[in-house]
């Protein structure tokens, strides 16, 4: 099982490298041992088995110690689970995002971070990223908006080194920003 790093580490708060395409099988077996980590941390069973499991949503590289920019991202969009967004993103790069903004009203949280950090996390409502989705193996623009797009912009936060606790106003953590919208 993969060895998430903690935020006390200095390479979790480092920029990550490029990856070269096309993909290394190194690279897209990293990507697949992610991607299969975050279904076992959703799966209660697994988390029965192995109590240090997490659950999560998303995941980058340098969270497993690879400073590479890479990310997956698997959750459901249904109640049935029948319906995930799941991404294999390689080199993503925000290329479009809005002026408004949003936060999720119960706050971020991380599998790198175990301590609580109250506070608004302003987020752009919408982006789009292009990228390399390993999983279908093809160039992709992901628009997303809301919960997608903060879900995104959290896990390419982690490939420039920066932590969802970053953005937080230190001096005010529950600042309001007039017109975001505030997200579950």
């Amino acid at each position: 099982m993969l060895r998430i790093v903690k935020d006390n580490a200095k390479s979790i708060h480092s920029p990550s490298k490029e990856v070269t395409l096309p993909l290394a099988k190194e690279d897209k077996a990293l990507l697949d041992e992610m991607i299969a980590y975050l279904r076992d941390s959703q799966d209660p069973k697994a988390r029965e088995e192995n109590p240090k499991l997490r659950e999560g949503i998303g995941l980058a590289a340098p969270q497993v110690g690879v400073n590479r920019r890479m990310l997956v991202i698997y959750y459901p969009i249904n109640e049935e689970r029948t319906e995930f967004i799941q991404y294999e993103l390689v080199n993503p790069k925000i290329v479009v995002n809005s002026l408004k903004k949003c936060f999720l009203a119960g706050g971020e949280g991380c599998l790198s971070v175990d301590e609580p950090h109250p506070g608004k996390v302003y987020r752009d409502f919408r982006i789009q990223v292009k990228a390399y989705n390993a999983l279908i193996g093809e160039n992709v623009l992901i628009k997303a908006e809301g919960y997608d797009a903060i879900v995104l912009q959290h896990e390419i936060d982690h490939l420039d080194g920066i932590l969802f606790y970053d953005h937080i106003d230190p001096k005010d953590p529950e600042k309001e920003i007039p017109g975001s919208i505030a997200i579950g």
